[in-house]
């Protein structure tokens, strides 16, 4: 009998975790394989393996415990790759030779797959003086677009995709470009972009005050803080970028304030990292942990949450010895801090198996209940390592203990850590479980709340064709499980629900049991004024949290969801093509594909039938003989069909999911993974105008029962360079596509 609890986490657990040989052979026969596989590598480095293997393996059951996918995927294998999750790269020197070398180890890094972030704010400003060569500075933002460039050449030669995450103090003299740099929707796509902020630069805001921009001592120009703080937020309302890092606070709460200068984070936001830090994750699954679910005594069950924490412990804190590095810096850095990232997810999921809405002052009470119990059992397990295995080689207990996360520990914790030292620097991070949380039967993600409780997917058979499938959340298919079709309780809250304020009050709770921070996108709703859209960002600050990403649904990125059934289609009649009049009247549209020399020029003629104009055929050219032979194959299919009448608008669904596995590209501020996909667009577009479709496009068929957030939910916004299939959103920092699991953050 299959362990998993829905066709879309076997088919992750094949395509992306399964160990197969190098001709596609399957090595792991079952999921218990795989488990098996990464329990005996990770126990190897124990003094007794047999002792802790079946341990180890008993965390994975159930998908109880889930180590990041590079874990997962990796372990055991003998694979020439980093365990490692994200890392932070060196400090970038101010000069050409350092800034090519910095570029180096990034290629390099990311060549195994691991996402790096990069703080920008060391390199001059642009029109800086470059002493010896009578030149002006090209500024950062030169440099980040080079390195935009190298991860796209990375990305194209068949290499797992590593995200970037750029950062910029906010009194570099260039900030105003950084803050804006996301406007052009085809620049810096590699790259999530976020400004490092002060409390100098907060208490300056709320003062009105001057606020200078200065680099190397030499201040360039002052502006108002005030105005400075209203372009980030005018940006993020904009275009969903640049986030926001209180990087004080990170600093301050850091346990290893005493030993390191904090200046950047992995892509995502979750793992702020010294030059060269390593972190590792792995994430406890809440989900499976409630007891009596959706009964008056649900409860989590924290007794296994405690054994399952310490059990996690050790495993990642084995993965720092059992792991391969790109760089001997990052190494040397991971070995003498031995920082772990263990986070959580499905809370969503269990919040909702005990009767509790997300977001309201109960949930955020059971979090802190959670979190706080996480914490202290896995810094307990971390002083038991170190007595058994000794302290991290930084650990200086007076400066350890001083920490502002120490601070507020339990007193047995900080006596016990006191007493033995610990073995592990950090322990806590909530990351992105995008896959993961897949992979693990459709639980929530994080601690994001449910995205979306059902919609629907396209899988392809092994003989080319596609079957639609519900994809249905954990939760909710555990509720109909036990109450058949009882419609769901008003609890039921998803993303598109909640008030962004609630997310905030989720994020800070977490935040403050997290000793390095979180990975979590606050979804506002696109009618949001400016002033409740900042308001988000004060309150973020104000309640504790290291850092905010909002996404607001907008021309650049596109939007998020939308509930609701299209129109049903009449359906085609097949039997006799329409004929053709000796006239037509249609449209031309260009179309420049970036990497094309050459512009396509798509023509589409319509026929009037029964009083409604129809699309009738398709003519496709280009001066690129290169295209010649599928643009005719191409105008002739599309041509044929719709000659044959009915409802002709599949052929838009269909062009629009081919992607094109060495990229697509942006075009006007929206995301294509083909040519192909793109001319798909253009006759969707060529389609609303005429009248033969409604709205404005294409989105997956759905059947939402009453009131809506109960039924399916068609997705539509930015293709999947993945998958091909719309619904690519904003979750924990990175978009993400919830058909496949594909992330931007690797």
């Amino acid at each position: 009998m299959s362990r998993f609890s829905a066709p879309i986490a076997e088919q992750i657990w094949d395509m992306k975790y399964r160990l197969k040989a190098a001709d596609g052979t399957p090595l792991d026969q079952s999921v218990e394989d795989s488990w098996r596989r990464v329990a005996r590598d990770l126990a190897s480095v124990e003094a007794d393996p047999a002792l802790w293997e079946p341990r180890f393996y008993e965390a994975f059951e159930d998908f109880k415990f889930l180590p990041a996918g590079r874990i997962l995927a990796s372990a055991g294998t003998n694979r020439t790759v980093t365990l490692f999750n994200c890392f932070v790269m060196g400090t970038i020197p101010d000069s050409m030779e350092g800034i090519f070398e910095s570029l180096k180890e990034a290629a390099l890094t990311m060549q195994q797959g691991g996402g790096i972030g990069y703080d920008f704010s060391t390199i001059r400003p642009k029109g800086a003086e470059v002493r010896g060569v009578a030149a002006d500075a090209s500024g950062p933002l030169s440099f980040m677009d080079v390195w935009d460039a190298m991860c796209r050449t990375i990305m194209s030669a068949g290499s797992r995709r590593g995200a970037m995450m750029a950062t910029m103090r906010c009194d570099h003299p260039d900030i105003e470009a950084f803050i804006a740099a996301k406007s052009d929707s085809q620049r810096l796509r590699m790259f999530n972009l976020s400004v490092l902020v002060t409390d100098a630069f907060m208490e300056a805001v709320r003062a009105e005050a001057a606020w200078p921009l200065v680099f190397a001592g030499k201040t360039y120009r002052t502006v108002r803080a005030r105005d400075l703080w209203d372009r980030i937020m005018r940006a993020t309302y904009d275009y969903a970028e640049p986030g926001v890092i209180f990087i004080d606070r990170i600093n301050q709460m850091n346990n290893l304030h005493y030993a390191e200068r904090i200046a950047a984070t992995n892509p995502c936001g979750e793992q702020p990292l010294p030059p060269y830090g390593a972190c590792l994750l792995g994430s406890v699954n809440l989900a499976r942990l409630v007891r009596r679910p959706f009964e008056a005594e649900a409860a989590l069950d924290l007794d296994a949450l405690g054994t399952l924490v310490r059990t996690a412990v050790r495993m990642m804190d084995n993965v720092v010895d059992a792991s391969r590095f790109p760089l001997p810096e990052q190494e040397t850095e991971a070995l003498a801090k031995r920082r772990i990232g263990l986070g959580v997810t499905g809370l969503a999921d269990a919040l909702l198996m005990t009767g509790l809405r997300y977001g309201a002052p109960e949930a955020v009470e059971a979090t802190r209940v959670w979190l706080h119990h996480i914490a202290r059992e896995a810094y307990l397990a971390s002083a038991d390592l170190a007595r058994e295995k000794g302290a991290f080689p930084l650990f200086k207990p007076e400066p350890f203990l001083a920490s502002g996360f120490m601070a507020r520990m339990d007193a047995d914790v900080r006596e016990a850590v006191a007493t033995h030292g610990i073995r592990n620097a950090l322990l806590t991070s909530i990351a992105p479980t995008g896959t993961i949380s897949l992979y693990a039967g459709n639980v929530s993600s994080g601690i994001e709340p449910v995205f979306a409780y059902a919609y629907s997917r396209k899988v392809l058979q092994k003989d080319g064709s596609t079957l639609e499938e519900e994809v249905t959340d954990y939760a909710v298919q555990l509720w109909h499980k036990l109450h058949g079709d009882a419609p769901l309780p008003d609890y039921f809250v998803n993303a598109q629900t909640l008030a962004p304020l609630d997310h905030v009050a989720m994020q800070a709770v977490a935040q403050d049991w997290v000793d390095s921070s979180i990975s979590k996108t606050i979804n506002c709703p696109q009618e949001i004024d400016f002033e409740s859209f900042q308001n988000v960002y004060l309150a973020a600050w104000e309640l504790g949290c290291k850092g905010c990403t909002t996404y607001r649904p907008n021309a650049v990125t596109g939007s998020v969801l939308s509930v609701g059934a299209p129109p049903a289609p009449t359906a085609p009649d097949l039997s006799t093509p329409l004929e053709r009049p000796r006239a037509l009247e249609g449209a031309t549209y260009k179309l420049k594909f970036p990497g094309s020399e050459h512009a396509i020029y798509i023509t589409i003629n319509d026929i009037v039938q029964a009083g409604r104009r129809r699309p009738f055929e398709v003519f496709i050219n280009s001066k690129n003989m290169e295209h010649y032979a599928w643009t005719v194959a191409l105008t002739r299919m599309i041509s044929a069909v719709f000659r044959r009448g009915g409802d002709v608008s599949f052929v838009v669904e269909e062009l629009k999911s081919v992607f094109d596995p060495r990229g697509g590209a942006w075009i006007e501020g929206r995301y294509y993974p083909s040519i192909l996909a793109a001319i798909g667009a253009a006759i969707e577009r060529h389609m609303i105008a005429i009248g033969f479709l409604a709205g404005e496009g294409m989105s997956l068929k759905s059947d939402p029962q009453s009131p809506a957030d109960q039924g399916v939910t068609a997705l539509s916004g930015p293709f999947c360079p993945n998958c091909g299939q719309p619904g690519m959103h904003m979750a924990e920092g990175c978009m993400t596509c919830p058909h496949c699991g594909y992330s931007q953050c690797g």
